[in-house]
Parts: structure tokens; sequence; C-alpha cells
């Protein structure tokens, strides 16, 4: 279990470092040796867990993307607790993917950095249309219970609705990014909530389903 226990540290000790990097100085930044550097170990050490600059923006983006779901998670939670529609919890969820403060600037940052480089990477763009084909399944999954508490009405395709919902949540998180001074987070979570409501416009019939993540469609 130590042995376990060391190499999760040192893994998320050399990604919170490459994240850092990406954060303050861009991609180009990231060489084995200044994540050495950055993370303060050895560069045998980053070698002993990546051979590549790929496989460490990989690991990060695992990292990032698993920091996400633990989020939506605890949210999910607290919103089943306090009896919050389905709605409500996925735009806390969706939220959480546009950099409206400086942790979540961070993670949009390293999704943006992968996607830099997946475009010239089989590999690396494999995983990204996996996460967004992810993305795209929970969010039809919460539409469909939606559906089935009343919130949503019968008849709506949960695909294509999701389609459009994660493509306007990305399309809001690269112009915060771009243009953070005339995307107001007002403005930004406005934008959202008119996305979703022209899918959730009904009333659910059970308040709370009782089952843990359907909130946010996990």
């Amino acid at each position: 279990m130590p042995r376990v226990a060391d190499h999760d540290a040192r893994h998320g000790q050399i990604t919170d470092a490459v994240q850092r990097l990406i954060v303050r100085d861009g991609l180009t930044a990231v060489t084995v040796a200044r994540t050495a550097a950055e993370a303060g170990v050895s560069v045998g050490l980053v070698q002993h867990y990546f051979t590549a600059k790929d496989e460490m923006l990989l690991a990060t983006f695992t990292r990032v993307n698993g920091h996400f779901t633990a989020r939506v998670d605890e949210l999910v939670d607290r919103g089943e607790a306090e009896g919050r529609t389905i709605a409500e919890m996925l735009r806390q969820a969706l939220a959480e993917l546009i950099p409206l403060d400086d942790a979540r600037r961070a993670e949009f940052l390293v999704r943006l950095a992968f996607g830099g480089q997946a475009a010239h990477n089989a590999r690396l763009a494999a995983v990204q249309r996996e996460t967004l084909a992810g993305i795209r399944s929970r969010v039809a999954q919460a539409i469909g219970n939606g559906t089935v508490c009343g919130e949503v009405a019968q008849g709506v395709d949960a695909d294509d609705a999701a389609r459009r919902i994660v493509a306007i949540t990305e399309g809001l998180a690269l112009h915060t990014h771009i243009d953070p001074d005339r995307t107001p987070k007002p403005a930004t979570l406005a934008a959202l909530d008119d996305q979703l409501g022209r899918v959730f416009t009904g009333t659910c019939r059970r308040p709370q389903l009782g089952q843990r993540r359907q909130g946010s469609g996990e």
C-alpha cells in the first residue's frame, strides 16, 4: 500500500507541475527538465513515470478530468440533498467547464493545450473524442432523466439536445477565455440558462429521484 500511495503522490506531484507550467508559461514550457525543476524532483524521476511530453500532457488532462468529476459528484450529492431540479444540477455541472475563476481557468488551459496537441497526434485525438463523447453521454442521460420526471417534454431527442448544450458550453468557455472583460460571468451563466431552458421546460413530478449523480447524467 505505501508503494501505491507513493506512486500516486509522485504522479500527482509531476502532473501538478505540468499544469502550473502550462498556466504560467504555455505548453512550449513543458519539458522533462523544466517539469522536474517545477516539481522539485530529479529528471530521472520524471522519466521513470513519463517517457515523453505527450504522456505527461495526457496524464495531466486525465487528472484535470478527475478533479472535474469529483466536483460534479459533490455538487450533485448536495443538489439531491437540497431537492434541486435536474436542470439546476446540470447547470452547475456544466459551469465547472467554464473558466469563471482561477481554478477553472487553470483546468481550461490544460484542456486547451491538450486539444492543440491532439490536432497532430492520433492517440491524443482519440482520447479527446472519447472525453467529448463521455460528456455528451452524461448530458443526454440527464435529459433522459428529465423526460422521466417531467422536466423535459416527451419526444425531445436527448442526444441532439446534448450536442447543442455541450457545444454552447464549450463556446462560452472559449469566449470567456479569449475575452473575459466582454464575457462577464452573469451573462455567461444567463446564456447557459437560456440554452438549458429550451430543453428543460417542465416541472419534475418527483423532485428527488434519489439516484446518485443522475443530475449530472453520470
